[in-house]
C-alpha cells in the first residue's frame, strides 16, 4: 500500500450520537470539515438548528435526528432516516452517554440502569442498526466514546467507570466479529473535557487543581476538538490497519 495517508472524508456520510453539545458538537463540525456529511443524532431534534447551519457553511449537508439512544425505536429510526435521505452509511460515532456521581453503597438501581442503558446497552445496540448497514455496504467505520475512567479507578464512579470500560471490550468484540466486512470499530477514551457536562465539577477550585494535577504530563484539562481531532484520524483511511483499539487521549494521566 504506496498511496500517502489520507484525512479527507469527502463523500462519507457520519452519524454522530449526542450531537447538540460538548464533544459532539466538536465531533460534528471537525467530521464535516473533513468533508463528511452529518446526521445529527439528538435527545431533542428541535436542538439541532445552530449546529446543522454551522455544518451547512462548511459546504456540508446536515440532518438534525430524534435519537435518544435510550429508545431503541429512535435508534433504529434514525439510521433509516439518515439512510432515507444519503443512501449510506460510513462512519458511526457513539458520542451520547452520562452517568452520576455516587459512593458506591448509595447507588440506586435507577441510576445504575440508565448509566448502563446510556453509555453501553445505546452504544450497542446504534453499532447493531449502523453495523447491519455496513455489513451489506461491505465497509464502515464505528468509533465509541470510552474514557480514562474505563482504564483507572474514580471514587464515585463506580458505575459509569465500568460502562466505560465495558465500551473498550465491546469494541474489541465487534471489530473481531465485524473486520470481515471491512468494518473498522475503535474507540477514543478522553480525559476530563472541558464541556458543559464537566462544567459545574471543574468549577470547583479544589476539584480542578486536583483533576490537572492528575493529568501527569500536561497538567491542563482538554478541549472538544482535541478529542474529535483523534475521531477525525479513526474515521479516516490513514488508520485503515487500526481496529479494536482504544485511544486514551488523556494527557498523561494513566502514564504515571
Amino acid at each position: 500500500m504506496d498511496a500517502l495517508p489520507r484525512y479527507d472524508l469527502t463523500g462519507q456520510v457520519a452519524l454522530v450520537t449526542g450531537a447538540a453539545r460538548g464533544l459532539g458538537r466538536a465531533i460534528s463540525l471537525a467530521l464535516a470539515h473533513a468533508g463528511a456529511d452529518i446526521a445529527l443524532g439528538l435527545r431533542d431534534a428541535g436542538t439541532g438548528g445552530d449546529l446543522a447551519r454551522k455544518i451547512e457553511a462548511l459546504g456540508r449537508q446536515a440532518l438534525p435526528l430524534q435519537m435518544d439512544v435510550t429508545h431503541l425505536d429512535q435508534i433504529f429510526r434514525a439510521v433509516e432516516n439518515t439512510l432515507g435521505r444519503f443512501g449510506r452509511l460510513d462512519i458511526l460515532v457513539n458520542n451520547a452517554g452520562g452517568g452520576f456521581n455516587n459512593l458506591a453503597e448509595n447507588v440506586p438501581e435507577a441510576e445504575f440502569d440508565e448509566t448502563l442503558t446510556k453509555n453501553l446497552k445505546g452504544t450497542f445496540f446504534a453499532s447493531q442498526a449502523a453495523g447491519r448497514v455496513m455489513i451489506r455496504q461491505k465497509r464502515g467505520c464505528i468509533i465509541n466514546m470510552s474514557s480514562q475512567a474505563g482504564f483507572v479507578a474514580l471514587p464515585t464512579e463506580s458505575v459509569y467507570c465500568a460502562s466505560k470500560a465495558a465500551i473498550a471490550q465491546l469494541t474489541k468484540c465487534l471489530a473481531v466479529e465485524w473486520g470481515k466486512y471491512n468494518i473498522r470499530v475503535n474507540a477514543v477514551a478522553p480525559t476530563f473535557i472541558a464541556t458543559p457536562g464537566t462544567e459545574a465539577a471543574l468549577a470547583d477550585p479544589a476539584f480542578r487543581e486536583d483533576t490537572v494535577e492528575r493529568i501527569a504530563a500536561l497538567h491542563r484539562i482538554g478541549e472538544p476538538m482535541e478529542v474529535a481531532g483523534a475521531v477525525v484520524f479513526l474515521a479516516s483511511s490513514a488508520a485503515s490497519l487500526i481496529t479494536g483499539h482504544t485511544l486514551l487521549i488523556d494527557g498523561g494521566w494513566t502514564a504515571r
